[in-house]
């Protein structure tokens, strides 16, 4: 469900929390429902008569929130948001989600989605309050569990982000200045679980690698993260050949290509044409995010290949293949890996026409942006003990971001561990350049 923002009338949300802290009075993107509409037992109650309802939405909600465990006080605050934005945009009045006579009349008056919507929103909001933790979907958990081991997988990146200082309670901040929360688990569980038919193929495919990436961050932010990763690695494990001199290299365009009035760098483009690339700057792309259910407002999900495709118990992130040298994988629709030595353009065209068709073997597939392969990176570093893309060691090879685009140069962003140099290093291509040594991962966006 989309909502106007920023508010016309900028007071609504302080009229329904007299009491707000101003940390609470930023309006917060939809979040986590992502269309169910199962049920939790009610136990026979109506959740908008209830008294802690009332306290939490229209008396002292920040008084309630603080009273939670500290790590779903988030959760509260999104759920609250978005019981304040339905009730606005669809002209319910404040009184009304406290007396649940008028809210029934006010009820009758939505479409049956909208209905759905807000008896999804209040009963799982009143589940948090009650039983101190958010409402959990136990078909998609199992299902997450069973199909994308994902419960082990996510919680060892939300680790890694803590450690390496991206998370920051639980949140980042983005280019805008705003803070965006990390998808819980249950959020992603409950988004492969909808998605369980699409992703059947990808899936089958191999496509059961996790990836968070904190994409509403400055990508000259990440660089640094990556950096001190490095030399921290490097502290930890001696006999690392690292330059600590220089252990992240990269091209000057590369200094603040995603912030300011004109980035030099845009992102999931439609064409490699400077005039024409129909691309989005990471700023529309968090303002587009903001307004739509469907997305992880700040952060971008993948699914990848692992280390070994039929083993999503493998650690790491698969190679791209030299030329000759890769194995289809999947049973259903069969896949021929992305395999090095084709133009940027190439991998490009390939991903573009094959997005929205189910019977390509690359279907749902998108090229991986700077954001995605720093990430990708240190997990797979932290994974397996060796550097991602690993070009000179003749069995990888470097790779073209395909997902990003520098307009101006009409270049794609490259990237690889350069084992002579010793540094992980952020070049160009050019977008019809061929070399035997550098191909294109790509992901499937959840």
């Amino acid at each position: 469900m989309s909502f106007p923002r920023p508010f016309p009338d900028p007071s609504f949300r302080e009229r329904m929390d007299e009491s707000a802290h101003p940390e609470n009075a930023r309006p917060l993107p939809p979040q986590g429902l992502q269309g169910h509409t199962d049920r939790h037992p009610r136990g026979g109650e109506d959740p908008a008569s209830s008294a802690i309802l009332n306290e939490a939405i229209l008396a002292s909600s920040s008084s309630v929130r603080d009273s939670l465990p500290e790590q779903h006080r988030e959760h509260f605050n999104t759920l609250r948001d978005e019981i304040v934005d339905f009730a606005y945009a669809h002209g319910i009045p404040r009184d009304t989600l406290a007396k649940p006579d008028a809210l029934r009349e006010a009820a009758s008056k939505l479409s049956t989605p909208d209905l759905t919507q807000l008896a999804t929103l209040l009963e799982r909001f009143t589940y948090l309050l009650k039983n101190r933790e958010p409402w959990k979907n136990k078909e998609a958990l199992e299902y997450a569990q069973e199909h994308y081991h994902l419960k082990k997988q996510y919680d060892s990146q939300v680790l890694l982000l803590n450690e390496v200082g991206i998370l920051k309670e639980g949140v980042i901040t983005g280019i805008d200045g705003e803070q965006y929360p990390i998808p819980t688990f249950e959020q992603i569980a409950a988004r492969l679980f909808e998605q369980r038919e699409t992703l059947e193929t990808k899936r089958d495919q191999g496509f059961t690698k996790l990836l968070l990436v904190p994409f509403g961050m400055s990508l000259d932010a990440l660089r640094e993260t990556l950096k001190q990763f490095l030399l921290k690695h490097k502290k930890n494990n001696p006999t690392f050949d690292l330059d600590i001199k220089e252990p992240l290299w990269t091209r000057e365009e590369y200094q603040g290509a995603d912030i300011g009035d004109s980035p030099k760098l845009v992102y999931h483009p439609k064409f490699f044409d400077e005039d024409n690339h129909q691309g989005m700057t990471k700023m529309e792309i968090l303002e587009e995010q903001e307004g739509n259910k469907d997305s992880f407002p700040g952060w971008i999900v993948h699914l990848l290949q692992p280390s070994n495709p039929k083993d999503p118990h493998s650690p790491g992130f698969a190679p791209i293949p030299s030329e000759g040298q890769g194995t289809p994988q999947g049973d259903l629709t069969p896949r021929p890996p992305l395999e090095a030595g084709r133009s940027p353009g190439k991998y490009f065209s390939t991903l573009q026409t094959s997005k929205d068709n189910e019977d390509s073997p690359y279907s749902h597939e998108s090229g991986m942006t700077p954001e995605d392969w720093i990430m990708a990176f240190m997990i797979h570093l932290s994974e397996t003990r060796q550097p991602l893309d690993n070009y000179a060691n003749s069995t990888e090879s470097a790779s073209y971001l395909t997902g990003a685009f520098f307009p101006s140069s009409i270049s794609v962003p490259c990237t690889s561990w350069n084992r002579d140099c010793r540094w992980a290093g952020f070049g160009r291509g050019d977008t019809w350049h061929r070399d035997k040594d550098v191909g294109a991962r790509s992901s499937v966006i959840i």
